[in-house]
């Protein structure tokens, strides 16, 4: 079976909180445990830290609020330290979905983040981008979460594919080295 990580990072206020769920479900017709962080950006004791949980996770979701341009600004350094880190780690082979998500789309009338500045960042860093408002759109925050898991999974099969062989061919592979044509006779 098949394990699935997700994080959810973002400023305080934004729509999270430090928790951790567990599921199982299935993801095209493979049965997967999702394990899903809801970080916060308070000093926890025991909290593990950003780049802990960056490399943790298989999937993230950033989220900033569209009334709260520092929210946008932390969003933006979560997302450039994702990728930084992706792109030099070993575990990664496969880019990682981020999918960037502006919050609070009732609060438009105070809106400090323009939705193209979003979707540029987005586009840049090659994130998913949507702008919703979590309180009065659960069912866009379910089609989200849906679809960071469903990407996280297809990076998760991609991975499993480029493995090393099991154990019985890797095993058949040093004996055939050890014991191999390699021996001179005498």
């Amino acid at each position: 079976m098949n394990e699935i990580k997700v994080t959810v990072l973002g400023s305080d206020g934004v729509g999270k909180s430090e928790c951790v769920y567990r599921k199982r479900l299935s993801v095209d017709g493979r049965q997967v445990n999702l394990e899903l962080y809801d970080s916060c950006s308070q000093a926890c004791e025991g909290k593990s830290t950003l780049n802990d949980q960056i490399h943790w996770a298989d999937g993230f979701i950033v989220v900033y609020d569209i009334s709260d341009r520092s929210s946008f600004l932390t969003a933006k350094a979560i997302v450039h330290l994702i990728r930084d880190l992706h792109l030099g780690s070993a575990k990664r082979d496969v880019n990682s979905p981020v999918f960037l998500v502006g919050n609070k789309q009732d609060l438009c009338h105070m809106r400090e983040v323009q939705r193209e500045e979003a979707q540029s960042l987005a586009a840049e860093f090659h994130c998913q981008f949507y702008e919703l408002s979590a309180a009065e759109h659960s069912q866009e925050v379910a089609l989200i979460f849906s679809k960071v898991v469903q990407n996280a999974g297809m990076g998760v099969k991609a991975r499993e594919r480029r493995r090393r062989p099991s154990g019985s061919k890797s095993m058949a592979k040093l004996i055939n080295n050890v014991f191999g044509k390699r021996r001179k006779s005498v």
